[in-house]
């Protein structure tokens, strides 16, 4: 072994290459391992994506599991009080499950098409203030209270059945499902030029679009939740809040509209103006 070394060693200091195989053959060598690659520190992580921050992952994941547990457990209870046991108050459990499902797609719909938007506030479960949670428990509270309270003769005995599904009802979920549909195929076709608020500025890309449902309505997001909202009411069987809604909505998208549009024409000039006279609202008395 002292031999086979100093003869390396002797090769190496007069240029010539030492003899390998002397070097293989020598018991219990193994090549040198090459080292392993340095690994990438991963990249940093957007400070909104903290908790309390706007785009939080811990917040956006707990409102997701919160909403599929409502939607699993009012849908669970509507088809028991339809399929097992008949009652008239399976309206309050569907409306439950399509508001569930209604605040999950604009929060998924927004990250799928329009991911640099996708924070908290697309869920609009409170950025749209106390007066839409208050107007949708108001709508649950008015269908428990006529039909355990109000008299059997009235408007609610229309919607009373089950097993004779009135007009208002099959009117009512059509309308939720169409108005839901064209909201979110508007969010969809929109991209990233869909937003929850009023752009005052024009984006850098910021396109006119014009082809899908906006190539008949210029506003379908608002469209679908109008009708959407409308349909609700006639499920639920109410009066007050039908009426209620009605005012509301037509009242608040009338405004927005207004002012939207004012910016839309700044932004687009008569582009805008010709698209304006190809297309329709949808929503009565908003032209």
């Amino acid at each position: 072994m002292t031999k086979q070394t100093s003869s390396q060693d002797e090769s190496v200091s007069s240029g010539r290459q030492p003899d390998t195989n002397n070097i293989t053959s020598t018991p219990g060598w193994r090549p040198a391992r090459p080292a392993p690659p340095r690994s990438r520190s991963p990249p940093p992580l957007d400070p909104s994506n903290y908790p309390n921050g706007e785009k939080s992952l811990s917040g956006i994941s707990l409102r997701a599991f919160l909403l599929g547990t409502a939607l699993g457990i009012s849908t669970s209870i509507t088809l028991y009080l339809v399929l097992i046991s008949p009652h008239p108050l399976w309206r309050v459990p569907f409306f439950i499950s399509s508001l569930a499902l209604f605040h999950f797609l604009e929060y998924w719909v927004t990250a799928q098409y329009n991911t640099h938007y996708a924070s908290i506030s697309a869920y609009l479960l409170s950025s749209n203030g106390w007066a839409y949670n208050a107007a949708h428990s108001s709508a649950a509270a008015e269908c428990l209270l006529s039909h355990t309270l109000g008299p059997r003769d009235g408007y609610t005995a229309l919607t009373a059945s089950v097993n004779g599904i009135k007009w208002q009802v099959i009117l009512g979920i059509a309308l939720m499902v169409c108005g839901q549909t064209i909201r979110t195929l508007a969010m969809k076709q929109a991209g990233t030029n869909f937003n929850h608020t009023v752009q005052v500025e024009r984006q850098e890309g910021h396109t006119l679009v014009r082809h899908g449902v906006y190539a008949v309505l210029r506003h379908p997001s608002y469209f679908g939740f109008f009708w959407w909202g409308m349909g609700t009411q006639l499920v639920l069987g109410n009066v007050v809040c039908f009426v209620g809604y009605a005012a509301v909505l037509w009242n608040f998208f009338y405004n927005r509209i207004q002012r939207e549009e004012k910016f839309l024409v700044c932004f687009f000039g008569d582009e805008y103006v010709e698209y304006k006279k190809r297309t329709w609202v949808g929503i009565p008395g908003i032209f």
